[in-house]
């Protein structure tokens, strides 16, 4: 990557529209549906992104540029858990949340790249790491949810299934 804020910057932006598709065009209960027991669903994986755009990394990319050290944050502990929101709300919600993360992520320079600051848990950490740790952050729980997605799908794929060996969750379950 030549570029890490316009590769940042080109992943984040895919994500939203990538969850408004997801969230308009598959029926609720699908994205509802875990892939195994105690495992995510899709919707478990997008209100983890909501809460993660909302209390996570604007918050932190404002603490670099001001200089302040960020605390760890425990999704389980500080996560907004299952109130029931509708798929389609969780999305939008998202996009709204993303569109202003992306406004501030504009103001970032390539010089902010190596501001450094301290984690609670991780020590001295710089902003291009925390970037990239957005990006990856995104691509994982995206390709989890659509790996939940997938998993009834692979079941009644018959003679197919094992094709989908390394992505079905409930092979053996």
């Amino acid at each position: 990557m030549n570029d890490p804020l316009a590769s940042v910057r080109a992943v984040l932006e895919t994500t939203a529209p990538r969850w408004l598709t997801l969230a308009a065009t598959l029926p609720p209960d699908l994205l509802r549906r875990p892939p195994a027991p105690g495992e995510w669903s899709a919707v478990d994986c997008i209100r983890h992104l909501n809460d993660a755009e909302r209390d996570v990394f604007p918050v932190r990319v404002r603490a670099f540029l001001a200089g302040r050290n960020l605390t760890p944050y425990d999704p389980v502990a500080q996560g907004s858990g299952d109130v029931g929101e509708a798929p389609l709300a969780l999305a939008e919600d998202f996009a709204r949340l993303r569109q202003e993360s992306l406004v501030l992520l504009a103001q970032v320079q390539p010089g902010d790249l190596k501001r450094e600051v301290i984690h609670g848990e991780y020590g001295p950490v710089q902003l291009a790491e925390l970037l990239h740790l957005w990006a990856a952050h995104d691509l994982m729980h995206t390709v989890q949810a659509e790996q939940a997605l997938m998993q009834p799908f692979a079941a009644g794929s018959g003679p197919w299934r094992p094709g989908f060996a390394a992505h079905d969750v409930t092979r053996d379950a």
